[in-house]
């Protein structure tokens, strides 16, 4: 199947933009959290893109959208908790104790944990080469987490749940591309997956007793500013171009985000918030976005080679997936 025609500059000024907007998500979610906790905070920016996603595509269709059956709601609502609530909630409930680029890089490995449910759940061949980008990955988040003498030099509890992240997103992912039956088009799933896990993120602030304390009024204007750029940047932005990118561009090419995006968060987390930036975290980073490379381009190898002429490779991401960085 060809792609349809665009012009190359395009193509990479729309590569840019992912790299940048998906790698500078992990800082709007810190500064939204300056007077917000995270379960708030992922209700204020996903309910409102959810809806302003899904009113966008309905009207782009004029109306004409099938209304989604009990089992495609229920499907929405389980890729939706496992994307965003055990996905990016914990990565903002982890940002609270541990450095965005931190963060980023750990998060970076979701080719790595596709790679091994793949295998584990759906007996998807790993290639030498992924197996080889596993290990790397495995060897950097060993660096970043080992203990540096008496003290370890990052939060157990957010490190945990920085780790539980990916592999939530992961699960989550290959259950969207799997098992799932999602309705159509994929940009009105991915809204009402971002609705869905806005809801679940106000059952968790009651269970976790952050409304008890939350003043609306106290709210700062720095919160309120990285909820705004997370709605319409981050989700919006963000996901529109990478589903454009898709259909226009090689996915080895529009796959590099999941490499620069952490490279991104430690520079922005490094300069906007005077993050540390020691030589162990250089070292981790190399390894991890080494492993990566390794990884995103086994996988797609192996996608080209068993797809056939009539049939593109499926993305180790998929787009229903990657709208919600």
């Amino acid at each position: 199947m060809s792609r349809p025609h665009a012009n190359p500059l395009a193509v990479w000024i729309g590569i840019l933009v992912l790299w940048v907007v998906w790698g500078s998500t992990y800082l709007g979610m810190k500064v939204a959290m300056d007077s917000l906790p995270p379960f708030v905070m992922g209700a204020a920016r996903f309910i409102p893109a959810g809806v302003l996603l899904a009113v966008m595509v309905i009207a782009w269709n004029r109306g004409r959208v099938p209304m989604p059956t009990r089992r495609q709601l229920l499907d929405t609502t389980i890729v939706g908790t496992l994307l965003l609530v055990g996905g990016t909630g914990l990565v903002a409930w982890g940002e609270q104790t541990v450095a965005t680029g931190i963060a980023a890089l750990l998060i970076a490995l979701v080719p790595m944990w596709l790679a091994i449910f793949g295998w584990v759940l759906f007996r998807e061949p790993v290639p030498r080469i992924v197996a080889a980008g596993i290990v790397v990955g495995l060897v950097g988040v060993a660096i970043l987490a080992w203990p540096a003498g008496a003290v370890g030099d990052l939060d157990p509890a957010g490190l945990a749940a920085l780790l539980v992240s990916p592999v939530s997103w992961s699960i989550g992912t290959l259950y969207a591309a799997r098992r799932a039956v999602l309705p159509a088009p994929a940009l009105l799933a991915s809204g009402f997956e971002m609705i869905a896990a806005g809801l679940a993120f106000l059952v968790l602030a009651t269970l976790t007793g952050e409304w008890a304390g939350f003043d609306m009024a106290a709210v700062s204007t720095t919160s309120w500013l990285g909820i705004v750029y997370l709605i319409f940047v981050g989700s919006l932005v963000g996901y529109t171009t990478f589903a454009w990118l898709i259909q226009v561009a090689p996915l080895s090419r529009v796959s590099t985000y999941a490499y620069v995006n952490p490279v991104v968060a430690v520079i922005l987390g490094s300069l906007v918030l005077s993050e540390p930036f020691s030589a162990r975290t250089v070292v981790a980073s190399v390894v991890i976005v080494a492993a990566v490379v390794l990884i995103v381009t086994g996988r797609g190898r192996a996608s080209r080679a068993s797809a056939t002429e009539d049939r593109e490779p499926v993305p180790a991401t998929t787009p229903a997936a990657a709208a919600t960085r």
